[in-house]
């Protein structure tokens, strides 16, 4: 079994070690903002070590939509070149466990239908999206 490598983030770090101590009963909405999230447990593409990262909840049919955004800054989150190298995730909503794999949306209709879901769920992506120049990266989780 791979190692676990806890976030270095402070605050991620606690979402995480939140939600899943509590098994999914606490932590579920993103820094108590009343916006569900899920959290994502997937490998590293460079140290092959467990991650887990929070992410907002979008949900599409049984997909989930995860959406790199990083708050709109100039380079990608990490775990987008650990899902492009390591696509098999494990995805905890609340108390369900699924395990998923991950793909990059490319085309452009998909990507987009995906994106407008992400932004209804949470609109900010839009403002996040006109703060950078770099095309912010969609991954459908689909189950295996």
């Amino acid at each position: 079994m791979a190692e676990y490598i806890p976030p270095t983030l402070d605050w991620v770090k606690k979402q995480v070690d939140e939600y899943e101590s509590s098994g999914g009963t606490k932590g579920t909405t993103l820094l108590d903002t009343g916006m569900p999230c899920i959290i994502v447990t997937h490998t590293g593409n460079k140290t092959g070590a467990i991650r887990k990262i929070p992410l907002m909840r979008v949900k599409v049919g049984n997909n989930f939509v995860l959406v790199g955004s990083m708050g709109g800054q100039p380079k990608n989150p990490v775990w987008v070149y650990n899902l492009r190298a390591n696509p098999s995730v494990e995805i905890r909503d609340k108390t369900e466990v699924y395990n998923m794999r991950a793909r990059e949306v490319t085309d452009e209709l998909e990507r987009q239908q995906l994106w407008d879901a992400s932004a209804k769920a949470f609109p900010t992506y839009n403002d996040y999206q006109a703060k950078t120049d770099r095309k912010i990266p969609v991954f459908v989780a689909e189950p295996v």
